[in-house]
């Protein structure tokens, strides 16, 4: 295959022909679409290839470098998970919709113009919330409509902000952007939207724990990773992330531990996670760069992982609230096994992926002197402990006996967490690996006896908080109750607003009916005292006046036909 034939393509022409097949073959099929997209990346050199002119613009379909690769190669590996994770699954929906959605991604990250990145960035938004639509209920049909409201507004102000940023510079070329003017900023809010910034993020919370288990491990691979690498690419050292990223570590921790859904808990760890990313892409060295893209590649496995322990229990209980579960080590032994391997990856224990990823950002922060940042980063990080790492498997896997008693999860989910789970280990244990294909050269060593020291102590005592506050029932109990978030506020803004309007409308319709009503008696009251005696009507006309206004009818007649006809 060319050079110049774009990978994604395989992935989303391929998924047009996944409806007529059935069984085993479809299975096959599926399982053969991101290996051979992956068998072609690798013999795809560095360099642009794929290049179109249109309108005297150079169009980039597959520029390839280190930064480009490095997520090409863990999208088609998520992709690879997600379709074993959801070969059980018999809806041709969900599989058309989540491979159309990684090609989409795909062609995303390999895109060198701003006109093709808005093609697929758009076509990222229409196929992934059809994996929302998927689970076939009112509450989610609600959800996906204003997740891909949200999506396309992004699509919106990178459209425009691409095309001032063209007016201004001549290019369309998709490189550093910077934020130093109009355009930058339009651009900045469209990857803030797919990154889930501070109020920009309520899509993600809302969105994700609607989906299908199957749609949610998809989910939780492409939309907000997708955001990091433009940022990545057209952003770094961009100051103002800095603070951006810390709010983002911060602020969801506290909405995860009071939140019972733990589908939901997870997309707030999300957030908390996403935050550490962009700070490393606002410091911009090249450390912070390869830590803010290599913790995006560990994300996605062990994110992905605790998605597909949480979609196993929702698929075998039927819920995913904490205050119905429970016990579950007893049924599910396997599930539990990798939701702990996932907690732990997370959590940056050492010897686990997280740690070897999570600590190159935290140094880049030292490094540049950022005590305030570090130390919010470090708040964060026994955060994600408490809310990830302890009270995901605790609540659905222990705490209390729940009853439920329920068959382990189907082999193939059995079998993608698996290889999840062995790759969160295999990163912790032989990080170089990863290292390798950062963008930067890498002379960073994880394993100093500070580092392993002050981890451990920060996950004990951590660890050790948790226990007390559960003892002393300090810890919020897992209870059925709806969190309020900061969509609350322009929720209900656009509630009063919408409301006015429609009284205002209401209001203004009644008057306009009534004075048009009062006219209308007026002028049938006109006519009807012209037609009585003594009227107009009734009075003897000569016949000059008559045949005069025969002829005024006539010719108005004519003009209103003529006018018509030559209209259509």
């Amino acid at each position: 295959m060319s050079a110049d034939f774009p990978v994604a393509l395989i992935l989303i022409f391929g998924a047009a022909l996944i409806p007529p097949l059935r069984g085993a073959v479809r299975r096959a099929y599926m399982l053969l679409l991101p290996l051979a997209a992956f068998i072609c990346l690798l013999a795809v050199p560095q360099g642009m290839h794929g290049q179109v002119e249109l309108l005297g613009h150079n169009l980039v379909l597959m520029r390839v470098d280190k930064l480009s690769l490095l997520f090409c190669y863990i999208f088609l590996l998520a992709a690879l998970l997600a379709v074993i994770y959801a070969l059980h699954v018999e809806d041709t929906l969900q599989h058309v919709s989540g491979l159309i959605y990684a090609g989409s991604a795909l062609g995303a990250v390999f895109a060198g113009d701003l006109l093709s990145l808005f093609i697929y960035w758009e076509l990222t938004a229409v196929s992934s919330v059809l994996l929302i639509w998927a689970r076939r209920g009112e509450h989610s049909a609600a959800t996906g409509m204003r997740y891909v409201i949200v999506q396309l507004l992004s699509g919106l102000f990178l459209l425009a902000g691409g095309l001032m940023h063209w007016r201004a510079t001549g290019s369309l070329e998709f490189g550093q952007i910077g934020l130093t003017g109009t355009a930058g900023a339009l651009i900045l809010i469209a990857f803030g939207i797919k990154s889930a910034f501070p109020f920009l993020h309520n899509w993600l919370m809302d969105a994700y724990p609607e989906a299908t288990p199957t749609g949610t491990v998809f989910l939780s691979a492409f939309t907000t990773k997708l955001g990091i690498y433009a940022l990545a690419r057209g952003f770094p050292g961009t100051e103002e992330l800095i603070w951006i990223g810390t709010l983002m570590a911060a602020f969801p921790i506290f909405y995860a531990v009071i939140e019972n859904d733990l589908r939901r808990v997870l997309a707030y760890s999300m957030n908390n996670q996403l935050g550490f990313m962009v700070v490393g892409i606002g410091i911009g060295s090249e450390l912070a760069i390869n830590g803010a893209v290599a913790h995006a590649f560990a994300d996605i496995l062990f994110k992905g992982l605790l998605f597909m322990s949480m979609g196993a229990v929702l698929l075998r209980t039927g819920t995913i609230k904490g205050s119905e579960l429970g016990g579950l080590y007893k049924s599910m032994p396997w599930t539990t096994g990798f939701c702990v391997v996932g907690a732990a990856s997370i959590s940056a224990f050492p010897l686990f992926s997280g740690f070897v990823t999570k600590s190159m950002i935290m140094s880049a922060a030292a490094d540049e002197g950022l005590l305030l940042t570090w130390l919010v980063l470090l708040f964060a990080s026994a955060g994600v402990f408490h809310h990830a790492g302890i009270k995901i498997p605790y609540f659905a896997f222990f705490s209390h006996d729940s009853g439920i008693r329920c068959a382990e999860a189907p082999r193939n989910m059995l079998v993608a967490m698996a290889i999840s789970a062995a790759l969160c280990i295999g990163i912790g244990v032989f990080p170089r690996g990863l290292y390798s294909l950062l963008p930067f050269v890498v002379d960073y060593e994880p394993y100093t006896a500070s580092h392993i020291v002050s981890q451990l102590q920060l996950l004990f005592f951590s660890a050790l908080a948790f226990a007390v506050l559960m003892r002393t029932g300090i810890y919020p109990p897992e209870l059925r109750s709806v969190n309020l978030d900061s969509d609350w506020l322009y929720r209900r803004a656009a509630h009063g607003f919408a409301t006015t309007f429609h009284d205002t409308l209401t209001k203004t319709r009644a008057g306009l009916a009534a004075g048009i009503f009062a006219h209308a008696e007026a002028v049938i009251g006109l006519i009807d005292r012209q037609r009585r005696p003594g009227g107009l009507l009734m009075r003897s006309w000569p016949t000059g006046n008559m045949a005069l206004w025969v002829m005024v009818m006539l010719l108005a007649y004519l003009l209103f036909y003529y006018a018509g006809n030559g209209h259509a």
